[in-house]
């Protein structure tokens, strides 16, 4: 009752922040956009309080598809196609790498299908994100494409830290794919044809848009002083680390021994999926996901595993309700906001992405061991079909320390330290 009574205040304004500028960044000079190519973007002026969370990728391309004949037969970019277009994309402060995401493409693809609302999707058509709607992000008549890509939902950094970087050097690494076959999808390559007249995607320009930020002159002695302080900056978010196993043996039951993690990289989330003839086929769809008649998944930290009890599923009998109930869950779990907007409806999630969710955010801190083994096994009902591969994506802790140029002077300063706690805004 207390706030409805206090008619004596005054309003508050914030004017710490006089403006907000997005600024264009472009590669250097004689970069080509060609497969396996390194693209970098840097941003070599040092005296600037930037936003990397708001910061976006450009994207201007064309589909060239030489062996349709019509409309209908003209191949379609897949869902999240901006993504798959690049192998590898790393975000380096002053020379030091701070985050990486492999395999962009099927990393942001789980990823996001677990943490997005159907809003948001909507708003991300113009990012190439193409589902639920599923209409073309091409233009008819050119076949030409243009989108901009936030950088949040391609590194974990860029999602988490919602705050401004000072007076540093940045600099955005992407590795260009080997091939566009998991960027399309081709329904003419159900029956042989010339491999010359394959779509083709040819990039055109690729940019780096950076939020820079102005502040009032008293907010900027404040930030001043605390670099004058000596203290190092943190920046505390959650990496994403793609793991794959390629191909699996024709039998029921798998165990994967995914990784050795150190203590540091505390793993809170593990996202499991399977995925049968889709990669690298241009008749496939590589963004989205099968079952494979999956009945059972479990995950190992040395001796000390997740879930405590059998899922139990069964596709075939639409008996996956567990399974759904840990997906739907974890948005409202890893945003702190206990709302379960999931982004699949029961049927969809079946169809498109069946992924078990696994939550390991709370751990035995007592139990100290210098390296964690980290593995999953699961049982299928039937043998997995041939051409199947097992993705586990990681959701770890991660901290970083830096100094800015007025601190650092000529050095280079960047260290990692184990998160105890940090709050993360809602997405």
């Amino acid at each position: 009752m207390a706030d409805i009574l206090s008619i004596g205040g005054e309003p508050i304004f914030d004017e710490r922040i006089v403006g907000i500028e997005t600024h264009t960044y472009n590669p250097y000079v004689n970069t080509t956009f060609g497969h396996n190519d390194e693209i970098r973007i840097p941003i070599q002026q040092q005296d600037l309080y930037t936003l990397p969370c708001d910061s976006f990728l450009y994207v201007e391309g064309r589909l060239n598809d030489d062996g349709a004949t019509n409309e209908e037969q003209y191949a379609k970019l897949v869902n999240n196609c901006v993504a798959f277009m690049f192998d590898e994309i790393r975000y380096e402060l002053d020379g030091v790498e701070i985050d990486r995401c492999r395999n962009v493409g099927i990393t942001s693809t789980i990823k996001n299908y677990v943490s997005l609302t159907v809003e948001r999707a909507r708003k991300l058509q113009n990012a190439g994100w193409s589902y639920p709607t599923n209409e073309s992000n091409l233009n008819n008549a050119s076949h030409q494409f243009n989108f901009c890509v936030p950088l949040n939902i391609l590194l974990g950094f860029c999602e988490d830290y919602r705050r401004v970087v000072i007076n540093a050097r940045h600099e955005l690494i992407l590795i260009r794919s080997r091939s566009d076959h998991n960027c399309v999808v081709d329904p003419k390559k159900t029956v042989p044809r010339d491999p010359a007249k394959d779509p083709k995607i040819t990039l055109l320009k690729v940019q780096w848009r950076m939020p820079h930020v102005a502040l009032n002159d008293v907010t900027k002695l404040s930030l001043l002083r605390t670099l004058e302080s000596g203290r190092f900056l943190s920046a505390g978010f959650r990496s994403w680390d793609l793991y794959e196993f390629p191909l699996l043996q024709s039998t029921t039951k798998h165990s994967w021994a995914v990784k050795a993690a150190p203590q540091l990289e505390k793993s809170r989330y593990v996202i499991f999926a399977l995925q049968t003839g889709r990669r690298n086929e241009f008749a496939g769809d590589a963004s989205r996901f099968d079952h494979c008649a999956l009945a059972n998944v479990k995950l190992y930290f040395n001796s000390e595993f997740y879930l405590y009890d059998d899922v139990n599923v069964d596709f075939e009998s639409d008996k996956f309700a567990v399974l759904y109930e840990m997906y739907a869950k974890f948005r409202g779990a890893y945003y702190g906001n206990g709302r379960d907007d999931a982004f699949f409806s029961p049927r969809e999630f079946a169809r498109v992405a069946p992924l078990a969710v696994i939550d390991c955010s709370r751990q035995n801190e007592s139990v100290k061991s210098a390296t964690v083994d980290v593995r999953i096994e699961f049982e299928n009902k039937e043998n997995v079909p041939p051409k199947t591969a097992a993705f586990c994506l990681i959701v770890h802790d991660r901290v970083i320390e830096y100094q800015s140029a007025d601190q650092r002077g000529a050095q280079n300063y960047l260290t990692e330290i184990e998160v105890v706690e940090i709050p993360y805004p809602e997405n």
